[in-house]
């Protein structure tokens, strides 16, 4: 080997992973062994180690060794993949879009924006000033730094490149969103699930998680959570809070992807721990997907450190784009247009849920466009809807661990009318008699823990 150094000795090993010669789970020599054989410190070796482990490449287990880690599981077993309607059904549920005929109107916004010079270098600041004030002034807790991406899972997916290695331990909601574990599983992060009640993550269950794992990240949904519908409560979040004040390491990531459209006041961590908690702002459920937007808001290093990341790729999200998103969050037409809608999803998750609970069907719709339904089997239950033209999202890829039953993920907030009928589907699809077939009766209700 010419190149001794960390960055070389990295490279070669790295050569070798590639090339086969050291398969996935092969052991590799300790540190010091390697030293001894090249000739270098063990220092050198190490940060060669660290720099591989970074890639992904090998995996430390402590006392054991390190070892060449397995490939990343190819596209078609991620979790994302698993949750959309295939073949295309008469009544798709499966999907967890907002109501195209619910989001304002564009075409006003576009006009009142002039030409749309809003760059003049691409050396400005990232996000325009008037949407920062507008969004700070929105921001449930003071932010110490504030960008704008391209969406809630850009955000996600730049996060975690800032605050997960390969190896980490990293908290998220059981059930979650399935992008989420997609995202944590591509760097390589052990990922542990929490359960739920109505309010939100347990917070003896995540002191429980917390006292065995070194976890650098808790990732929440604090709003109209997806898919089970649950808004945490002020009170919850003081107590997430509280407990996390315990481990002062761990960074707290907040997902808020339903936005204005959720019915719950907007909750944050941020309120009583500012300097870890990572807030995220969507406005593609309330203003619109195409304008492929969100904010971050936190603590400044992390916050730059995703900013000037972005200045290797795409640079700045479209200030085009800002531009119109400011005009909708200040116009008063666009925001009582976004006040129809949230009232219009709330309205139809309650009457399809009252529906549901008069067949005996156990689900939870409090927030938010989806619903998540308890079923006696997931695949026949999708069957059987299928047969009727409807497709619906399978409950498995939501799931850290396995929950108390199946469960299936109806989109709610897409069923204008109808109700009865949906609702005799899917609680012949839910629940089965001993036969095997549908029933109209639940003898003990399932939540989703």
């Amino acid at each position: 080997m010419d190149d001794r150094s960390a960055r070389g000795i990295a490279a070669a090993v790295g050569r070798l992973v590639s090339a086969g010669d050291l398969p996935a789970g092969a052991r590799l020599p300790t540190v010091r062994d390697v030293a001894r054989s090249l000739g270098v410190s063990p220092t050198t070796v190490s940060e060669a180690w660290r720099s591989l482990t970074r890639a992904g490449a090998i995996q430390t287990r402590g006392r054991s060794g390190s070892f060449v880690t397995t490939p990343v599981a190819p596209r078609q077993t991620w979790r994302f993949t698993q949750m959309g309607a295939s073949p295309p059904a008469r009544l798709d549920l499966s999907t967890g879009i907002p109501d195209h005929d619910l989001l304002p109107d564009l075409s006003d916004a576009l006009k009142r924006i002039g030409d749309g010079r809003l760059t003049t270098s691409y050396l400005d600041e990232p996000v325009l000033p008037m949407l920062e004030t507008v969004l700070r002034n929105r921001w449930p807790y003071p932010a110490e730094g504030l960008t704008v991406v391209d969406g809630a899972l850009d955000a996600l997916d730049r996060i975690i490149g800032v605050t997960v290695r390969f190896g980490d331990h990293v908290i998220v909601e059981n059930p979650a969103f399935p992008p989420l574990l997609d995202l944590l599983q591509t760097v390589g992060a052990t990922v542990i699930g929490v359960p739920m009640d109505d309010a939100g993550m347990l917070p003896d269950k995540l002191h429980g998680v917390l006292a065995e794992y070194p976890a650098v990240a808790v990732f929440l949904q604090p709003r109209a959570h997806n898919p089970a519908g649950v808004s945490m409560t002020p009170g919850r979040a003081a107590a997430l809070a509280t407990i996390l004040a315990e481990f002062p390491g761990v960074a707290v990531v907040e997902d808020d992807h339903a936005g204005d459209i959720a019915t719950a006041a907007p909750v944050s961590l941020g309120r009583h721990l500012p300097g870890r908690t990572l807030h995220v702002a969507s406005f593609s459920k309330s203003h619109g997907p195409d304008l492929r937007l969100a904010a971050i808001g936190g603590p400044a290093p992390v916050v730059t450190a995703v900013a000037d990341r972005r200045l290797l790729g795409p640079g700045w999200s479209s200030r085009l784009l800002q531009g119109v998103l400011l005009d909708l969050l200040t116009d008063p037409a666009a925001v009582a247009q976004v006040a129809v809608a949230r009232e219009a999803y709330a309205s139809r998750r309650s009457a399809l849920l009252t529906k549901l609970h008069d067949r005996g069907v156990t689900a939870t719709a409090a927030d938010g466009i989806n619903l998540w339904m308890a079923v006696d089997d997931q695949q026949i239950a999708m069957v059987s809807l299928a047969a009727h033209g409807i497709a619906v999202a399978p409950g498995t890829p939501f799931c850290v661990t396995p929950l108390a039953g199946d469960h299936v993920r109806v989109t709610a907030g897409l069923v204008a009318g109808g109700y009865d009928d949906l609702a005799d589907a899917l609680a012949s699809a839910a629940i089965l008699d001993s036969r095997g077939s549908g029933a109209r009766a639940r003898p003990h209700p399932r939540g989703f823990r």
